[in-house]
């Protein structure tokens, strides 16, 4: 069966009605990692990512995570509908919502993200794996976030670095760094809150009225700060985002001691998803948090 005949299908079945495509999918924006499409029929219309058949566990773990802030009711994210496998694609459809980035209503960004963040759990990680970026991200659940963010987090990304031959000073800064990051959690014993997971610029945009929506997320439960943290990677929100959130959920006053930390696991992730040319950028980050220790 044709791809777009086993989609119309797989809709049909997911919403209970009939759903055939009116023209070709019209191919829009949605990352680097997927191919993205807008689906239209008579009176429906949904956002698809389309990636090798053998990826269909990436779109799985999106699914469950975009149901999971959907479920919190604190901030907008697109319904997801389904997922699944064809002979030639993996596939994930969900809701359409047109968006511009232009009118995005940056204090309620703050104040709804903030809310989110207060959506809690009683243990660090999340039930299954996910991805940052096409990267595995491991999310073994434990009731210890410095120990878990050391292992799930910087030593994995350390670790596959390690594998593409990454040089001597950097492996020597990443063993001294996981040899010292209970340090950075003395006296901070952070709540598991629900997380974006990957909040940069991005990834959020609004719809035609400014409510905020966030996607691609890479679900898990663990410290908001990183979820801040990133926001600030790649240029930052405005600042009626950051106050509205802190008026809503005040940031502990070691954030700005934690926050190189939590972004260097995207740095890392960086050097092995881009290459060599982030290297430099990590051995710096890991040389500042060593002497901010020191």
């Amino acid at each position: 069966m044709p791809l777009w005949s086993e989609i119309n299908a797989a809709i049909s079945q997911a919403t209970g009605a009939p759903f055939m495509l009116k023209s070709a999918p019209r191919s829009i924006s949605g990352g680097a990692i997927n191919q993205c499409f807008l689906l239209e029929d008579s009176g429906q219309a949904f956002f698809i990512k389309l990636n090798q058949p053998g990826l269909v566990s990436m779109f799985a773990a999106e699914y469950e995570g975009l149901l999971e802030i959907y479920r919190s009711r604190t901030i907008r994210t697109p319904e997801p509908l389904c997922f699944g496998a064809t002979a030639s694609n993996s596939y994930l459809i969900m809701e359409y919502i047109p968006l511009s980035a232009r009118m995005v209503k940056y204090t309620a960004l703050g104040q709804q993200l903030a809310m989110m963040h207060q959506t809690t759990h009683n243990q660090f990680g999340w039930y299954r794996d996910n991805t940052i970026g096409s990267t595995v991200q491991l999310n073994t659940r434990g009731h210890n976030w410095g120990q878990f963010w050391r292992t799930n987090r910087l030593q994995y990304q350390l670790d596959l670095a390690q594998q593409q031959g990454c040089r001597a000073r950097f492996q020597n800064l990443g063993e001294q760094l996981l040899g010292q990051v209970d340090v950075f959690f003395e006296n901070y014993t952070p709540p598991a809150s629900l997380l974006h997971g990957d909040l940069w610029s991005g990834n959020y945009s609004g719809t035609d009225n400014g409510t905020p929506v966030i996607f691609d997320p890479a679900v898990y439960y663990g410290d908001r700060e990183t979820d801040l943290a990133m926001t600030e990677l790649f240029g930052g929100y405005p600042a009626e985002f950051y106050a509205a959130y802190n008026e809503a959920y005040p940031l502990d006053s070691g954030y700005e001691s934690r926050k190189c930390l939590y972004n260097l696991y995207h740095i890392l992730n960086h050097v092995n998803l881009f290459g060599h040319g982030y290297i430099a950028q990590a051995e710096n980050m890991m040389q500042k948090l060593l002497e901010g220790i020191g």
